[in-house]
């Protein structure tokens, strides 16, 4: 039944993620850092006493210290033998097609001995990823590389955005995407497989369905049938297989352990079809993947018809359902369809050693927490690792002072303890290690903060006189406005310069710096923005949000794109972490979503399926929850909270053709309402004064 312009599938108010959630915003002063504590000794919320246990140690201590030296020592074996194209027959028939690496002596010959096994499942062709690790082993080149990823460092500059990319090798990514040599010469065997239907494997690709799955699980078969292999094997990987990873750990006979880098748990909401608006992301992937898989193959000998004949059955897997269904809305998959319940890995049922690592700005946003509190495993076997970066630069900053491990450390020693049984304290590592934005390093027991309690801030019409820039100066206050007012916003292009278009194209625009990555002001001016005051004392923003909103809408569609920003003393404005919703997709699944215990929204969980849709009336009143991705931050003194409305996000959000043709690019309203206020709920460790 429509309340509020909002319609509740669902009367029950709890589930399983819900309690995960308010167990993590419980008090818990045992795992507080240093400031956290002279926040708290002022704070009435948090309970005294239970401080013996010492703060945890972002970069490891002396373990990560231990970890880091283990990986820069002399291997036990001084080389590596590759072996291309080794065929792998999986149940259908099909043949994919593998590089193996192996341990190797002086002479290049692969050592007869068994090791434990790392897999690795891709979409983006091995020979690819072969000729990085040529580049990165290159004599000259390799280490000319490596070097200045390491010393390249322009923050502070106008050229800062540059830094965000060329740190990654230096953070150990690069070994983790591609050949890991020092893994393998320390015995290790590693296995890198093109998905059926990419690079090398015949068949036609399968996008994470059912099939690939199997063939999974079919390859891990094979791989512990061989007489190299111990019997143990992990699967490890970035993106597509990370996702890979996490789906066969959650089937019999997958893997022992996993490391997985920016994977996702739901792919229609993080990045396919976000509040219901697909993403420029998924159409250049594609095109990405389709491009790669005709790459040449030199290595398949008389493999090459059956290859090529494949190919030819699908040239372009899914563009033409994609270009459909955006042109037309007729693909079922443009919403949430059953068939990506086949794709989205099922967290719960993983019992092995998982080890996470997202960003607060990947393409997947807050998937890597979502999964952490989602697996039933217990802490130490379960690992969080969330930085402030984006999904084409994992791992940037790791291994210098204060900061975590590299990654290829930290895979190391999870595979070292994981598959090889030696203590080497990495289950007593974190468990939850992020990087608060705005600030630094920090390890936690759980995320959100346990101390962080959720509050409301409401959208009020009265300047705050920060924002002349914007299309509207509002403000952003404890209690509810006392005056009406309805604040128009149209359709513009400046939110295409803004963090959210980093986000979306992995990091690149980064290299730009200004508005591509901490300054947002320029987007802004397409914005309705409301600010609080400024902050009597530092306060972290832990978890998941929710914006409240009461709108008008002047045709039978409205598309909402929300940004929260800190804007420093210098009226800088940071995108923290965003949300977005079309209008007709605001039906709400109780059974789904999280409330606070004063019945406002955390997670409003929205179906966004065909069946779900609901009418937009121009101009009746039309109340959205939208949620905003997980984070965590900290709003130092002097600085504010914003939040940002758009009519208009792309690259970021593209509404497909018949949703966007029923906006008719018309203004829109959010409605301020004294009896029915809007405002947003976040969960706020501290007291800042507001």
């Amino acid at each position: 039944m429509p309340t509020n312009g909002v319609v509740v599938l669902s009367a029950a108010t709890t589930f399983a993620r819900c309690d995960d959630v308010r167990t993590a915003l419980e008090v818990d002063s045992s795992i507080m850092t240093a400031a956290e504590r002279t926040t708290a000794a002022a704070h009435p919320l948090v309970r005294p006493g239970a401080l013996g246990r010492p703060r945890r140690d972002p970069t490891g201590g002396e373990d990560g210290r231990a970890w880091a030296d283990l990986v820069e020592s002399t291997p036990e074996f001084p080389d590596v033998h590759i072996r291309r194209a080794v065929p792998i027959p999986v149940s259908d028939g099909t043949v994919l097609r593998a590089v193996v690496i192996s341990p190797a002596g002086d002479d290049g010959r692969r050592a007869s001995y068994r090791f434990p096994v790392v897999l690795n499942v891709t979409p983006y062709n091995s020979l690819l990823l072969d000729l990085i690790d040529r580049l990165l082993e290159a004599p000259v080149l390799g280490r000319t590389l490596r070097s200045v990823s390491a010393s390249i460092d322009f923050s502070g500059t106008p050229l800062e955005g540059v830094t965000e990319i060329t740190r990654v090798i230096a953070g150990g990514a690069a070994d983790l995407l591609t050949i890991n040599r020092h893994l393998v010469r320390s015995g290790y065997v590693q296995v890198i497989v093109d998905a059926r239907g990419t690079g090398q494997s015949a068949g036609v690709w399968d996008t994470l369905g059912p099939r690939e799955q199997l063939d999974t699980l079919d390859v891990l078969r094979w791989v512990r049938e061989q007489d190299w292999c111990d019997g143990h094997v992990g699967m490890a990987g970035i993106s597509y297989s990370a996702i890979n990873s996490l789906q066969a750990a959650g089937a019999q006979d997958g893997p022992d352990a996993v490391f997985a880098v920016e994977g996702s748990e739901d792919i229609v909401r993080e990045i396919f079809a976000t509040g219901g608006a697909p993403s420029v992301f998924i159409p250049l992937w594609l095109a990405t993947v389709n491009a790669l898989k005709w790459a040449p193959t030199p290595h398949l000998g008389t493999g090459i018809p059956r290859w090529l004949v494949d190919r030819l059955r699908s040239p372009a897997t899914n563009v033409g359902n994609l270009v459909r269904g955006f042109l037309t809305g007729s693909d079922p998959r443009i919403y949430d369809d059953p068939s990506f319940d086949t794709i989205d890995p099922t967290i719960e049922s993983i019992d092995v050693p998982t080890f996470l690592y997202g960003c607060w700005h990947d393409i997947f946003g807050g998937a890597a927490p979502d999964m952490y509190n989602r697996l039933t495993l217990e802490r130490g076997r379960k690992q969080l690792l969330v930085g402030d970066g984006y999904h084409g630069n994992p791992g940037i900053g790791f291994g210098e002072p204060g900061f975590p491990p590299r990654l290829d450390v930290l895979e190391r020693a999870w595979f070292d303890r994981w598959l090889r049984g030696i203590d080497n304290g990495i289950d007593r590592y974190g468990p939850v290690t992020l990087r608060q934005q705005g600030g630094g390093w920090e390890a936690h027991g759980r995320f959100p903060a346990p101390k962080a309690v959720p509050r409301r801030l409401y959208l009020t019409a009265d300047a705050s006189g920060t924002a002349g820039h914007a299309r509207t100066d509002g403000s952003l206050t404890s209690e509810p406005p006392f005056r009406s007012a309805s604040l128009r916003v149209a359709p513009g292009w400046r939110a295409t310069i803004s963090r959210d278009t980093t986000q979306v194209l992995a990091g690149v625009p980064a290299v730009f710096g200004g508005g591509f990555t901490y300054d947002n002001r320029f987007a802004e001016r397409d914005a309705l923005t409301f600010t609080t005051p400024p902050c009597g004392a530092s306060v972290v923003l832990s978890g998941p949000a929710n914006l409240h909103v009461t709108t008008v809408a002047f045709a039978r569609e409205a598309f909402w794109a929300v940004m929260v920003c800190d804007v420093d003393p210098d009226g800088r404005s940071t995108v923290l972490t965003n949300g977005a919703l079309l209008a007709t997709r605001r039906a709400i699944d109780d059974d789904k979503s999280v409330r606070t215990d004063d019945g406002d929204y955390l997670v409003a969980h929205h179906p966004l399926t065909r069946e779900s849709l609901l009418p937009v009336v121009p101009g009746e009143v039309t109340v959205l929850d939208i949620e905003l991705l997980s984070t965590e931050a900290v709003l130092h003194p002097g600085h504010r909270l914003r939040i940002d409305l758009f009519a208009a996000d792309a690259p970021r959000y593209v509404p497909i053709l018949p949703d966007r043709l029923r906006t008719r690019w018309r203004a829109q309203d959010v409605v301020v309402d004294p009896a029915n206020p809007s405002f947003v709920t976040l969960p706020v460790l501290g007291e800042p004064g507001w």
